[in-house]
């Protein structure tokens, strides 16, 4: 049973945020985004013992949030979420400056391209150049990638395109992620029923525009399609009352049975994304981040 907290934050979500539950709301949802483009900066509040510098590196903004007062010998690329249209935000902020602050870590944020501009192709390439530059700055302890939502489906595509590439990441961090954009788990309408805020119809021409020329079922768009094989540690968080939640099982039990190590935490009745919100259970999702990326 979710804390009072967990019940709070769903309800306060559920009435601001005001999500789409249309195909046509999906697609006014992206326009109202592209004509109105949100800041992507850090909020000034933020915790004191991390620095925030941003150095633009191909030809888009990226940040890095490191611990003050201590040299980091690691690092992880942190890709946000946002269903693949929407910006980066204060929530996800504050998540990536405990992360650094707590596991000792230079954290990497990529401002990655968006729809209605960009395409799964284009942001993974981006990232994995990011993961690629950091390898080579950062040899000895090596390079984990941390994704939530939408961002999870990148991290793990990047993942699997240096796995391909001869290159083993210390540990990809999903945090409820979007796995198979074809939407065709059918244990998926069952949870949607329960789930307050994604839907599956509003989320489809999303989908058809993130995917640029390439099919749904490619791993770069939908990763959960890929070999899991050769892939490094996971960690991998999870909630039943999330749309993401069946294909997360599917990954979880793909991934343990292609030989890789995975720990995975599934919250009863906890929503799209737990760890970002300041309840209890969030609490909780945030130290085994912290813990997996020490």
């Amino acid at each position: 049973m979710p804390s009072f907290g967990s019940l709070f934050f769903e309800t306060l979500l559920r009435l601001t945020l005001k999500p789409p539950s249309t195909a046509e709301a999906g697609k006014d949802a992206v326009r109202a985004a592209a004509l109105r483009p949100a800041r992507f900066g850090h909020p000034k509040r933020i915790r004191r013992d991390v620095f925030i510098d941003r150095v633009d590196q191909h030809r888009w903004p990226v940040y890095s949030v490191k611990p003050v007062g201590m040299e980091a010998d690691k690092s992880v690329i942190y890709v946000h979420g946002g269903a693949y249209y929407g910006e980066i935000n204060p929530f996800h902020w504050r998540l990536i400056a405990r992360i650094s602050a707590e596991a000792h870590t230079c954290a990497i944020v990529p401002i990655y391209p968006l729809v209605p501009w960009g395409t799964a192709l284009e942001a993974v390439e981006f990232i994995s150049q990011l993961a690629r530059d950091e390898l080579r700055e950062r040899p000895a302890r090596g390079v984990s990638i941390c994704g939530d939502s939408a961002g999870g489906s990148i991290a793990l595509a990047v993942a699997m395109q240096l796995r391909d590439e001869g290159v083993q990441l210390r540990r990809t961090v999903l945090i409820h992620p979007a796995l198979d954009l074809t939407l065709s788990n059918p244990e998926l309408n069952a949870v949607e029923r329960m789930d307050p805020l994604l839907r599956s119809d509003a989320l489809r021409p999303i989908f058809e525009q993130w995917r640029g020329g390439l099919d749904l079922t490619n791993p770069i768009v939908s990763p959960l399609h890929g070999m899991m094989s050769g892939l490094g540690p996971m960690t991998v968080i999870s909630g039943t009352r999330d749309i993401t939640n069946p294909d997360t099982r599917l990954l979880v039990a793909k991934a343990r049975e292609a030989g890789v190590e995975v720990d995975y935490r599934e919250g009863e009745g906890l929503i799209h994304p737990s760890p970002a919100l300041p309840t209890r259970e969030g609490r909780e999702a945030r130290r085994q981040i912290v813990r997996a990326l020490l």
